[in-house]
Protein backbone atom coordinates (compact mmCIF):
# COMPACT_ATOMS: atom_id res chain seq x y z
CA UNK A 1 0.00 0.00 0.00
CA UNK A 2 2.91 2.65 0.98
CA UNK A 3 4.35 1.45 -2.67
CA UNK A 4 1.45 2.09 -4.25
CA UNK A 5 1.24 5.72 -2.51
CA UNK A 6 4.39 6.70 -3.04
CA UNK A 7 4.44 6.01 -6.78
CA UNK A 8 0.98 8.02 -6.87
CA UNK A 9 2.51 11.36 -5.16
CA UNK A 10 5.28 10.94 -7.22
CA UNK A 11 3.35 10.78 -10.33
CA UNK A 12 1.67 13.98 -8.67
CA UNK A 13 4.93 15.87 -8.33
CA UNK A 14 5.70 15.13 -11.73
CA UNK A 15 2.57 16.42 -12.91
CA UNK A 16 3.23 19.68 -10.79
CA UNK A 17 6.68 19.47 -12.78
CA UNK A 18 5.57 19.45 -15.68
CA UNK A 19 2.66 21.93 -15.16
CA UNK A 20 5.02 24.54 -13.76
CA UNK A 21 7.64 23.64 -17.33
CA UNK A 22 4.68 24.55 -19.33
CA UNK A 23 3.73 27.59 -17.57
CA UNK A 24 7.05 28.86 -17.81
CA UNK A 25 7.59 28.08 -21.50
CA UNK A 26 4.11 29.64 -21.98
CA UNK A 27 3.84 32.96 -23.77
CA UNK A 28 0.36 35.66 -23.67
CA UNK A 29 0.81 38.27 -26.31
CA UNK A 30 -1.81 41.48 -25.85
CA UNK A 31 -1.96 42.92 -29.14
CA UNK A 32 -5.09 44.55 -30.68
CA UNK A 33 -3.87 44.14 -34.18
CA UNK A 34 -4.76 40.80 -35.13
CA UNK A 35 -2.43 40.25 -38.23
CA UNK A 36 0.49 41.01 -36.32
CA UNK A 37 -0.48 39.13 -33.34
CA UNK A 38 -0.61 36.11 -35.56
CA UNK A 39 2.56 36.77 -36.87
CA UNK A 40 4.22 36.89 -33.65
CA UNK A 41 2.64 34.24 -32.24
CA UNK A 42 3.41 31.77 -35.04
CA UNK A 43 7.02 33.01 -34.64
CA UNK A 44 7.10 32.39 -31.12
CA UNK A 45 5.38 29.20 -31.63
CA UNK A 46 8.37 28.03 -34.27
CA UNK A 47 10.92 28.65 -31.08
CA UNK A 48 9.00 26.39 -29.00
CA UNK A 49 6.97 28.42 -26.63
CA UNK A 50 2.92 27.70 -26.02
CA UNK A 51 1.07 31.07 -26.99
CA UNK A 52 -1.84 32.87 -25.63
CA UNK A 53 -3.44 35.71 -26.86
CA UNK A 54 -5.67 38.49 -25.61
CA UNK A 55 -6.77 41.91 -27.28
CA UNK A 56 -7.68 43.50 -24.03
CA UNK A 57 -8.10 43.79 -20.39
CA UNK A 58 -10.80 41.68 -19.91
CA UNK A 59 -9.41 38.97 -22.56
CA UNK A 60 -6.09 38.97 -19.80
CA UNK A 61 -8.24 38.77 -16.80
CA UNK A 62 -9.98 36.04 -18.22
CA UNK A 63 -6.56 34.34 -19.44
CA UNK A 64 -5.04 34.63 -15.76
CA UNK A 65 -7.80 32.60 -14.27
CA UNK A 66 -7.00 29.38 -15.77
CA UNK A 67 -2.72 30.62 -16.76
CA UNK A 68 0.03 31.94 -15.57
CA UNK A 69 2.65 32.37 -18.12
CA UNK A 70 6.14 33.19 -17.98
CA UNK A 71 6.52 35.16 -20.36
CA UNK A 72 4.51 38.31 -21.61
CA UNK A 73 4.43 41.05 -24.87
CA UNK A 74 2.41 43.77 -24.34
CA UNK A 75 1.14 46.83 -27.09
CA UNK A 76 1.14 49.58 -24.73
CA UNK A 77 -1.95 50.92 -26.74
CA UNK A 78 -4.75 48.70 -26.79
CA UNK A 79 -8.09 49.64 -28.80
CA UNK A 80 -10.60 52.29 -27.58
CA UNK A 81 -7.48 54.34 -26.42
CA UNK A 82 -7.05 51.37 -24.10
CA UNK A 83 -3.57 51.64 -21.94
CA UNK A 84 -1.75 48.39 -21.93
CA UNK A 85 -0.26 49.60 -18.71
CA UNK A 86 -3.25 48.48 -17.19
CA UNK A 87 -1.87 44.99 -18.68
CA UNK A 88 0.79 45.23 -17.13
CA UNK A 89 -0.31 45.81 -13.76
CA UNK A 90 -2.73 43.27 -14.03
CA UNK A 91 0.20 40.43 -15.19
CA UNK A 92 3.04 41.75 -12.54
CA UNK A 93 -0.14 41.24 -9.82
CA UNK A 94 -0.55 37.97 -11.03
CA UNK A 95 3.05 36.86 -10.91
CA UNK A 96 5.98 39.40 -10.31
CA UNK A 97 8.22 36.43 -11.57
CA UNK A 98 6.53 36.94 -15.54
CA UNK A 99 9.06 38.35 -17.97
CA UNK A 100 6.85 41.07 -19.61
CA UNK A 101 8.22 42.86 -22.23
CA UNK A 102 6.36 46.56 -23.47
CA UNK A 103 5.90 47.13 -27.89
CA UNK A 104 5.13 50.89 -28.65
CA UNK A 105 4.85 53.23 -31.23
CA UNK A 106 4.63 55.04 -28.06
CA UNK A 107 7.99 55.29 -27.25
CA UNK A 108 8.76 58.26 -24.99
CA UNK A 109 10.64 58.45 -21.55
CA UNK A 110 7.08 58.99 -19.50
CA UNK A 111 5.68 55.53 -20.37
CA UNK A 112 8.81 53.47 -20.40
CA UNK A 113 9.13 54.73 -16.62
CA UNK A 114 5.58 53.74 -16.11
CA UNK A 115 6.03 50.40 -17.67
CA UNK A 116 9.02 49.36 -15.72
CA UNK A 117 7.55 50.78 -12.16
CA UNK A 118 4.26 48.42 -13.30
CA UNK A 119 6.22 45.35 -13.97
CA UNK A 120 8.24 45.35 -17.23
CA UNK A 121 11.17 44.13 -17.14
CA UNK A 122 11.63 45.91 -21.02
CA UNK A 123 10.51 48.80 -23.07
CA UNK A 124 10.77 47.89 -27.22
CA UNK A 125 9.72 50.49 -29.66
CA UNK A 126 8.14 49.31 -32.79
CA UNK A 127 9.17 47.59 -35.33
CA UNK A 128 10.21 44.94 -32.90
CA UNK A 129 10.99 41.30 -34.01
CA UNK A 130 10.81 38.03 -31.94
CA UNK A 131 14.82 38.16 -31.67
CA UNK A 132 14.58 41.58 -30.05
CA UNK A 133 11.53 40.75 -27.70
CA UNK A 134 13.71 37.67 -27.23
CA UNK A 135 16.86 39.14 -26.00
CA UNK A 136 15.26 41.77 -24.35
CA UNK A 137 13.53 38.96 -21.36
CA UNK A 138 17.01 37.73 -20.97
CA UNK A 139 17.58 41.23 -20.01
CA UNK A 140 15.51 42.03 -16.66
CA UNK A 141 19.09 42.57 -14.67
CA UNK A 142 19.18 45.83 -17.03
CA UNK A 143 22.77 47.14 -18.50
CA UNK A 144 25.06 49.21 -17.17
CA UNK A 145 27.25 49.69 -20.01
CA UNK A 146 24.68 51.61 -22.12
CA UNK A 147 25.82 54.69 -23.58
CA UNK A 148 24.75 57.73 -22.01
CA UNK A 149 25.13 60.86 -23.62
CA UNK A 150 25.31 64.80 -23.64
CA UNK A 151 22.95 65.24 -26.17
CA UNK A 152 20.65 67.85 -25.16
CA UNK A 153 16.61 67.58 -25.76
CA UNK A 154 14.98 69.56 -28.85
CA UNK A 155 12.40 71.53 -28.20
CA UNK A 156 10.20 69.13 -30.77
CA UNK A 157 11.28 65.91 -28.24
CA UNK A 158 10.75 67.73 -25.28
CA UNK A 159 7.32 68.69 -26.52
CA UNK A 160 6.69 64.79 -27.24
CA UNK A 161 8.03 64.12 -24.27
CA UNK A 162 5.60 65.98 -22.08
CA UNK A 163 2.24 64.90 -24.69
CA UNK A 164 3.14 61.51 -23.61
CA UNK A 165 3.48 61.95 -19.83
CA UNK A 166 0.37 63.44 -19.93
CA UNK A 167 -1.55 60.77 -22.31
CA UNK A 168 0.24 58.14 -20.02
CA UNK A 169 -1.64 60.27 -16.63
CA UNK A 170 -5.02 60.38 -18.67
CA UNK A 171 -4.63 56.85 -19.63
CA UNK A 172 -4.54 57.07 -23.07
CA UNK A 173 -7.67 59.62 -23.09
CA UNK A 174 -6.77 62.19 -26.69
CA UNK A 175 -10.08 64.08 -25.00
CA UNK A 176 -8.64 65.08 -21.59
CA UNK A 177 -4.70 65.06 -22.82
CA UNK A 178 -6.09 67.73 -24.94
CA UNK A 179 -7.69 69.58 -22.51
CA UNK A 180 -4.76 69.37 -19.55
CA UNK A 181 -2.22 70.92 -22.70
CA UNK A 182 -4.44 73.31 -23.42
CA UNK A 183 -4.70 71.92 -27.07
CA UNK A 184 -7.12 71.75 -29.54
CA UNK A 185 -8.21 67.76 -29.75
CA UNK A 186 -7.53 67.96 -33.70
CA UNK A 187 -4.46 69.42 -33.13
CA UNK A 188 -3.05 66.69 -30.76
CA UNK A 189 -4.82 63.99 -33.26
CA UNK A 190 -2.50 65.38 -35.98
CA UNK A 191 0.24 65.64 -33.79
CA UNK A 192 0.19 62.30 -32.78
CA UNK A 193 -0.75 61.00 -36.53
CA UNK A 194 2.57 62.31 -37.82
CA UNK A 195 4.69 60.53 -35.74
CA UNK A 196 2.44 57.10 -36.43
CA UNK A 197 1.59 56.48 -33.42
CA UNK A 198 0.15 52.69 -33.33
Amino acid sequence: MDEITTASSSNSAADASSKDAKEKRQLLIVEDDEAFARTLARSFERRGYRVLQAASLPEVEALLSQHTPGYAVVDLKLKGDASGLACVQKLHAASEAMLIVVLTGFASIATAVEAVKLGACHYLAKPSNTDDIEAAFGLKAGDTGVDVTNRSSSLKTLEWERIHEVLAETGFNISETARRLGMHRRTLARKLEKQQVS
